[in-house]
């Protein structure tokens, strides 16, 4: 299988006459697969049973006949105008009881088993009907799951998350405990009292808001899986997938990268921040991690502006094509956009896409035959996998879903904090992956643990046993603050990593951003607003508080348990902070980049014979490498790259 290029393909928008133009135009661009039909099911069945895949067979022959592969979208992203009207009832309720109305998309209640009856029955049509259809490469089930319907509170909610507490729980009475419902007076009879937790006056049940989020994540894979189910009896041999978003909150991708045959992700720096390329690295970094390091798919990216942002600025010119060098450097088997042909109509005719509404005389169009031809040239890199990370970053759900709620002892973002470790890894030219709970650690120098907020005693323990068999280990504040049940964790904040870590939280300190508090001794640094009183028991203390609650207190401290070492930083920080922590950890490590002395904002990465250096600067830079291009033929020494450059190098050395 090449590598794929390609784009959601809406013929349906435009009259047959343009398709011939289509499949010309795709050619000429080197389009390898076409994504068809994620938003189709209202042409595929106008009315109740009555199906019309006349147009979609026409559509899969031209691209068949062209050399072209089809990823099959099942089109039950969004319920068609007469399936709302004669079921209102499969339309999302908001927390505050107000149904949300058709005419965008995904307005559908996802527990809502009338519209999975409806979905399912399109999809075995599909299925039955394409499923030896020889263009067909793979299967895309639904389409960003949870991205406008992340949380339904209707009454059909309510009974499937009922149904889902009494499998966890199996009696109303370990309900009570675990959900602490002796506090104000929440105690319920029996699970038919429960309810999705809806506006209510004040703070709502911290552990039932936990279960539903958990629940919410649930019933979108739910969706999912009945579809692919389907899919999967009828086709075994054809690959499934959905596409995911980057690091989205709604839905827990460790738990849904095991329900798919490939990662695909959906990805949208947005072009006006200089550095949110390192935004796209982490959501690569992510999908590679998700599928334990196999190549993923970008589904989706822009060729240049979107349409939802208060200001959607393009992409400049060859920033589109770093950014796509970036995903293949990073794992990626495919550069994908949204969409083939800019639409003349509807709520995304301003999304940019393959062929502009100027056309193929356009500077977007003349980027996307360069980097189509370009990745023919490179069909030997499909398959290969990017160098294993040395470096992981701890990445939780549970935590992310907790973190959040509104009694806390501070508001945390924590994406941000999560990227902010990312960006710091970056900065030093360091590769990384992200773990889950159930990830095998062994294999990384470093682990960081960023604010980690529930935590069960297995986790804290492999956490333990990973640094004592001679792993370095970096935990964060805000760790281990809840168990599983958002509880406060047994024995005091941070369970059993307290004696890992060598040291004690007597008191959460967190300042105002206005009243200053750094940090002192071998890392010097910034705090945003965190700091903590801790009681050093057998860590040697790196740096202390200097200003607020904790002055003159432990900030940075570092054990040396069995035959690795286990730091603690007290604290959050400025980027500058989070830089000179690691500098400090790396230095007991013998984690290196994979090309040395890079310039800010080039990445260097490993993947199978290559070595992708990509430049994100909007100003041409000399860059320490030598070695022979693959793109160009040619050896190069000490190379300029032009802004949004991009070399990929057969053998890389630093000079």
């Amino acid at each position: 299988m090449a590598l794929w290029f390609g784009a959601d393909y809406n013929p349906e928008q435009w009259p047959e006459s343009v398709w011939e133009d289509d499949i010309r135009l795709m050619r000429e661009a080197g389009v390898t697969v076409m994504t068809v039909g994620v938003f189709s099911w209202g042409l595929l069945e106008r009315s109740d049973g009555e199906f019309d895949f006349a147009w979609l067979d026409r559509v899969l022959g031209l691209l068949h006949s062209a050399g072209i592969g089809v990823d099959l979208a099942t089109s039950t992203a969004s319920p068609p105008q007469w399936l709302t009207a004669k079921h209102p009832e499969i339309l999302m309720v908001d927390e505050w009881g107000h149904t949300l109305s058709p005419g965008s998309r995904q307005h559908y209640n996802p527990s809502s088993a009338t519209y999975r009856r409806y979905a399912c029955r399109l999809v075995q049509k599909l299925a039955e009907r394409y499923g030896s259809h020889p263009a067909l490469v793979a299967w895309h089930v639904g389409n960003e799951y949870g991205n406008d319907n992340p949380r339904d509170y209707s009454d059909e909610t309510a009974f499937a998350f009922r149904t889902w507490l009494a499998a966890k729980y199996g009696s109303i009475e370990a309900l009570n405990d675990r959900w602490g419902t002796a506090f104000w007076s929440q105690t319920y009879s029996g699970f038919d009292e429960v309810l999705p937790p809806r506006a209510a006056p004040t703070f709502r049940n911290p552990t039932q808001l936990l279960d539903f989020d958990r629940f919410s994540s649930d019933a979108l894979l739910d969706c999912y899986r009945a579809e692919a189910d389907i899919l999967r009896a009828a086709t075994p041999a054809i690959p499934v997938t959905t596409n995911f978003m980057g690091l989205f909150q709604p839905a827990d991708y460790w738990a849904w990268a095991k329900e798919v045959d490939f990662i695909s992700d959906d990805a949208y720096p947005d072009p006006a921040v200089v550095d949110s390329w390192k935004d796209a690295a982490l959501q690569r970094d992510l999908m590679r991690s998700l599928g334990e390091g196999k190549p993923w798919i970008l589904m989706e990216q822009a060729t240049s502006a979107v349409n939802w942002r208060p200001l959607n600025a393009p992409k400049r010119p060859g920033q589109m094509r770093a950014l796509s060098y970036q995903a293949l450097a990073r794992g990626a088997d495919g550069i994908m956009y949204f969409q083939w042909r800019q639409s003349r109509r509807g709520g995304e005719k301003f999304h940019s896409g393959m062929v502009p509404f100027a056309g193929t005389d356009s500077r977007i169009w003349r980027e996307v035959v360069q980097l189509g031809h370009e990745l023919e040239q490179l069909q030997a890199m499909e398959g290969t996998r990017t160098a294993p990370a040395r470096v992981a970053i701890m990445i939780d759900w549970d935590s992310w879903w907790s973190i959040e709620q509104d009694a806390t002892p501070a508001r945390v973002d924590y994406k941000a904090l999560v990227s902010a470790w990312h960006s710091a890894l970056l900065d030093h030219g360091i590769v990384t992956d992200f773990a889950g709970r159930d990830t095998d650690l062994s294999r990384y120098d470093l682990v960081v643990v960023p604010s980690l907020f529930v935590a069960t005693r297995a986790t804290t323990d492999a956490l333990s046993r990973y640094a004592e068999s001679g792993g370095n280990l970096l935990v964060t504040a805000l760790t281990a603050v809840v168990d599983e049940d958002a509880a406060l964790s047994a024995g005091g904040y941070l369970g059993s990593l307290a004696a890992t870590l060598g040291v004690r939280i007597k008191e959460f300190a967190p300042h105002p951003i206005e009243e200053p508090v750094a940090l002192v001794g071998e890392v010097d640094a910034r705090t945003l607003q965190w700091s903590e009183v801790i009681q050093v028991n057998d860590a040697i203390v790196v740096s202390r508080f200097s200003g607020g609650m904790a002055d003159g207190g432990a900030a940075l401290t570092r054990r040396t348990t069995g035959t690795g070492k286990a730091w603690y930083l007290a604290a959050d920080l400025t980027t500058e902070g989070l830089r000179a922590v690691l500098e400090a950890v790396l230095r007991e490590t013998a984690i290196t980049p994979e090309v040395p002395g890079l310039p800010a904002d080039v990445e260097a990465v490993r993947r199978g014979d290559w070595t992708i250096v990509v430049s994100h600067r909007r100003d041409s830079v000399s860059l320490p490498v030598a070695g022979l291009d693959l793109l160009t033929g040619g050896r190069v020494s000490r190379p300029v790259l032009e802004p949004f450059g991009v070399l990929i190098l057969e053998t890389a050395v630093s000079i």
